[in-house]
């Protein structure tokens, strides 16, 4: 597997792989991302992208917009995430970051096994972004009522 900044050529994929999750506008911390317009990240194996993070690089702050592997469990995510922090180290950012929500256990999980830490809830984010985003679902994985954003970070040396 080969982890590698998304050039002009993948936007299809890029698009597509977003597109296909519903993770091409996302709306967390009161912002909405069109995430096909962020910069990227691929992961890619046998010349087929199997993986996608797009992020935010500002104020000295990384913050993961989105993330998704074709194949889960296969290593993408955490090569990807890995690519993330490297990126982050390169542009002197003190910190990588991202927001789940409270439903979201898998990610929860895969997170903190590789080193974020939970650092703030935001009651009621999920309900406020529905507002605006008015596909968001009420219950998410699990049957868990989906209401708050879970804030998690990695800081950077």
């Amino acid at each position: 597997m080969r982890v590698r900044a998304a050039g002009t050529a993948d936007s299809d994929a890029v698009y597509g792989i977003l597109t296909n999750v519903g993770a091409r506008t996302i709306v967390v911390h009161g912002t909405t991302y069109d995430a096909a317009t962020l910069p990227a990240l691929v992961a890619e194996h046998d010349g087929r992208i199997i993986g996608v993070l797009t992020y935010n690089l500002v104020d000295g702050e990384l913050e993961v917009v989105s993330l998704h592997a074709v194949d889960q469990r296969r290593g993408a995510g955490t090569a990807l995430l890995d690519a993330a922090a490297a990126v982050a180290r390169q542009a002197g950012a003190r910190r990588l970051w991202l927001i789940t929500t409270n439903d979201n256990l898998d990610a929860l999980r895969f997170y903190q096994r590789r080193g974020m830490r939970l650092v703030a809830v935001a009651p009621g984010a999920v309900d406020a972004a529905r507002e605006i985003k008015r596909s968001i679902p009420r219950t998410g994985d699990y049957g868990i009522p989906l209401h708050d954003e879970l804030e998690l970070e990695l800081l950077i040396s």
